[in-house]
């Protein structure tokens, strides 16, 4: 019973050490434009962690309402602060810094293994980041 345990146990902690850390700058300036996260698309695991790093001042990474899969918590970072993300819910998250969203601050998660087609992109977003996010996807389909 004990070895049973143990063993258990064990696999839980190789499960966790399985998972990674992706980083993401968000930057007034980047290789894509101005008011980016870098990279602006991700492809994870479930379990994987995102550490949005602020690279520059006056950015935030928080959820996106409307483009988050169901049963996923929504979460908000603080302006000027590092956050991470764990994502266990498989399916595409929206994210957005809250005081550049109408200048298309977006970036998309993917996690799991889910056709982008699925990608709905909410109507009540900012021109700007709507365009965004249809950039991300063309560049993505385009790579597939």
């Amino acid at each position: 019973m004990t070895r049973y345990f143990l063993a258990m146990l064990a696999s839980l902690f190789c499960v966790s050490a399985l998972a990674e850390v992706h980083e993401v700058k968000m930057l007034n300036r980047g290789d894509s434009g101005s008011m980016v996260y870098e990279p602006d698309y991700l492809a994870i695991a479930p379990g994987d962690t995102v550490r949005f790093v602020a690279t520059h001042s006056s950015h935030n990474a928080a959820s996106v309402p409307g483009l988050l899969p169901e049963g996923a918590e929504p979460f908000k970072g603080r302006i000027n602060e590092e956050v991470e993300v764990t994502f266990d819910t498989p399916g595409f998250y929206g994210v957005q810094c809250i005081p550049h969203l109408a200048m298309g601050m977006v970036m998309l998660i993917q996690v799991g293994d889910h056709p982008l087609s699925e990608v709905q992109i909410p109507a009540a977003l900012p021109a700007r980041a709507r365009q965004r996010f249809e950039q991300i996807l063309d560049r993505v389909n385009s790579a597939y």
